[in-house]
């Protein structure tokens, strides 16, 4: 299978995104990729509410999603939608975070709603509280296709082994890492947490990234690191999107999922212990 991981400055007007991923989906599959990936909040990276709410729809009424729907089917290939801001019907108000697996048929197969939020302080002048506007799903999602089972995380939960390793446990070979990480604890963490997760679970890891500085109509604009990473399960770094807007490819052999898992078994090694 080979993976295409699309790699865009998202801006705050969905329909703008919707053309940039269409045509970077055109150029994936031009690629030879039957596996196609975009990276967290592929519709719409705003940090303002009320734009969001402006902006922002009910899955049953969501026309990107709709449309991106219709082009996994034109192009039959497999879709991640890394994920989309999605209205809910909480009494509370609060969007969910969710990413959306697309079948070759257009069909959605599996959905997973992003599980820790990031509520951190990255400096005194970059803070954010995603719990504020979005509310944490509860279930972890291992996705089955003919080519791999999938597990399902967004960005900040790269930063919680134990759901990794439920994933791994779960059946999954492949992990799905789509991001909006911070530039600054990108250039801190992203390589080393993504490298960690694939080998600690003998895991490919893919995640594609939003990069560069975000336009914003209205509240303030963000900077994400990019750098969309494949990481092999042995933690080799297979592919490296740098900072620039693009499409990159990786040819995908899960025979090397077996065999680091047989040359370190760790997931079989589990033992009870005494918390501390």
């Amino acid at each position: 299978m080979r993976a295409a991981l699309i790699q865009m400055t998202s801006t705050d007007i969905p329909a703008e995104n919707l053309e940039t991923v269409k045509t970077m989906m055109a150029e994936a599959v031009r690629g030879g990729a039957g596996f196609v990936l975009t990276p967290e909040v592929t519709n719409c990276l705003s940090g303002s509410r009320t734009h969001q709410n402006a902006m922002l729809c009910h899955e049953e009424d969501d026309t990107i999603l709709a449309t991106l729907r219709n082009e996994a089917a034109k192009h039959g290939v497999w879709l991640l939608l890394g994920s989309l801001g999605i209205k809910t019907h909480d009494e509370d108000g609060r969007f969910a975070n969710r990413q959306f697996l697309i079948s070759p048929k257009g069909e959605i197969k599996a959905r997973y709603d992003k599980i820790h939020m990031f509520d951190v302080e990255v400096t005194p002048e970059e803070t954010y509280r995603e719990s504020d506007g979005y509310r944490p799903g509860t279930k972890a999602i291992v996705a089955e296709t003919p080519f791999a089972s999938i597990g399902m995380t967004i960005c900040y939960d790269v930063r919680f082994p134990h759901l990794h390793r439920a994933l791994a446990k779960g059946g999954a070979q492949i992990l799905t890492a789509p991001a909006a990480f911070s530039y600054v604890t990108g250039a801190a963490h992203w390589h080393s947490l993504l490298r960690a997760r694939a080998i600690e679970t003998g895991c490919f890891v893919l995640a594609p990234a939003q990069t560069g500085q975000h336009p914003a109509s209205r509240g303030p604009s963000r900077k994400t690191y990019g750098h969309s990473l494949a990481v092999a399960p042995w933690g080799e770094v297979l592919a490296d999107a740098g900072q620039e807007p693009g499409v990159t490819f990786v040819d995908l052999d899960l025979q090397k999922v077996a065999e680091a898992r047989k040359r370190v078994p760790s997931l079989t090694h589990d033992r009870e212990f005494d918390e501390p």
